[in-house]
């Protein structure tokens, strides 16, 4: 009998993690999970099992933004026989503030959880997985990636670096594995995002997706093999006059919305 190959999920126990193990699992798929919080995973586990007796699910705790805990959390997975036939890079962390509020402890995490993490995450499940054509990397992007935006460099920055590595991955690997990078606006789920979401007004409430309907989404968008995906119909009319505008007034108009609020990663 074949191996189970497992959908592997970082940032299982967030909000959209967990929108995607929900909906992965309704539909029968063994899943692997992985988060920095044991017992939160065991929970989410146990309540998968109980809703799914039949779903395979294992899971690791893994630090993402440490090499050696990287190591660790694959070198158990081959003691257990894994392999991976989908990848969902589901795990960010979204700190909104001014450059030079950050200390170096921040400043590393957020770049590691949101760019060398993933990087990481993509190579190690290649090695595990068979490159037939139907392996899927799933990268969860952003909007914020499609310009500069001050008050959020960081993190705009290390999302675009994660598009752009997604893409050019995505021609090596044609004909041997589907590379998409998904770009949603602001995904509503802790209650801090949430109002960080309406204190940016308008637009920002606008462009937020519910989680369930981001994972729905971004599995249809990987599966199609697309290169990138924009979700949500406001979301395109935002980045067709985003496109449009000049880059000082692209600037002007985020500093100014997101000067006034800050969020921090826990």
């Amino acid at each position: 009998m074949p191996a189970e190959r497992y959908t592997l999920i970082t940032g299982a126990c967030g909000g959209l993690g967990g929108a995607f193990c929900e909906l992965l699992a309704s539909r029968g798929e063994p899943l692997y999970l992985t988060g920095r919080s044991e017992s939160r995973l065991q929970t989410l586990c146990e309540r998968l099992r109980e809703r799914y007796p039949a779903l395979p699910v294992k899971y690791g705790v893994c630090d993402l933004t440490d090499g050696q805990s990287r190591r660790a959390f694959f070198a158990r997975a081959d003691e257990e026989g894994a392999r991976f036939s989908r990848l969902i890079y589901a795990a960010g962390a979204d700190i909104q503030k001014a450059f030079e509020k950050y200390d170096d402890e921040k400043l590393v995490f957020q770049t590691r959880v949101n760019f060398e993490g993933a990087v990481s995450f993509f190579r190690a499940t290649l090695a595990r997985a068979d490159l037939n054509g139907n392996t899927e990397l799933l990268a969860i992007g952003s909007m914020s990636a499609d310009c500069p935006m001050p008050y959020f460099a960081l993190y705009s920055a290390s999302k675009k670096a994660l598009e752009q590595f997604c893409i050019g991955l995505r021609t090596e690997l044609k004909g041997r594995a589907k590379v998409t990078c998904v770009l949603p606006g602001s995904i509503p789920t802790r209650e801090d995002i949430k109002a960080n979401i309406r204190a940016h007004g308008f637009w920002t409430r606008v462009s937020a997706i519910p989680p369930e309907r981001v994972a729905r989404a971004s599995l249809k968008a990987v599966k199609r093999n697309k290169r990138t995906k924009v979700i949500g119909f406001w979301n395109h009319i935002i980045k067709f006059f985003t496109d449009l505008a000049p880059m000082p007034v692209k600037l002007r108009f985020v500093a100014k919305r997101w000067k006034k609020t800050e969020k921090d990663a826990f």
